[in-house]
């Protein structure tokens, strides 16, 4: 089978992904993170099925990437990564709460909230981001396709403007390793990109 037209094809919808993305709507969540850092508050992060692995995924490389070359360090928390919790609260109370759930009570002053939908529609993630937004809680909402009722309601919109999942979760991996390789280079003294 012959799929390099097939291939071809991918790489050009993803590249025009990239050069369509909001310069300004990243220099945004970079700022908002750093400030969270700076005032050792709490980043807490979420998403479903694949969004899930990249929340995972962001928790990682600040909590360890950065923060093993920083005397501070980043504060996130992936609510998705406690199987139990998550269980027993689409158990118990309903599916639709399974983030909300796990904020309220939680949120303090300062604290942010990344909130990945590919479709922004996610009710269990709109149901969290309205009760961030209630407490005056900032939100960095990370969407593709229209963006949905997250990109409406966040403060910082880091939105991938393609009809394409496989994109759109390719394109919020790339805004975790820009983001990361920025902060090794600005906190950590660390260029990758150096040859």
């Amino acid at each position: 089978m012959e799929y390099q037209n097939m291939i071809k094809e991918y790489l050009k919808h993803e590249i025009e992904t990239i050069e369509n993305l909001d310069v300004e709507a990243i220099n945004e969540a970079l700022n908002l993170l750093e400030e969270t850092f700076e005032k050792e508050r709490m980043i807490y992060i979420f998403g479903n099925g694949g969004s899930s692995a990249t929340a995972s995924h962001y928790q990682n490389d600040f909590n360890k990437g950065v923060s093993e070359y920083t005397e501070k360090k980043f504060r996130f928390l992936c609510l998705n990564d406690n199987v139990a919790t998550v269980m027993a609260i689409a158990n118990d109370i309903g599916f639709e709460e399974v983030f909300r759930f796990q904020l309220q009570g939680k949120l303090q002053e300062g604290d942010i909230v990344i909130a990945i939908s590919g479709s922004g529609n996610s009710p269990n993630v709109i149901n969290a981001v309205e009760y961030a937004k209630s407490c005056g809680n900032k939100v960095i909402g990370i969407t593709g396709f229209g963006g949905g009722k997250l990109k409406a309601m966040s403060d910082v919109s880091l939105h991938a403007p393609v009809n394409s999942m496989q994109i759109t979760e390719d394109i919020h991996m790339i805004f975790d390793h820009l983001m990361m390789s920025i902060f090794y280079k600005t906190m950590c003294g660390i260029d990758h990109l150096k040859k």
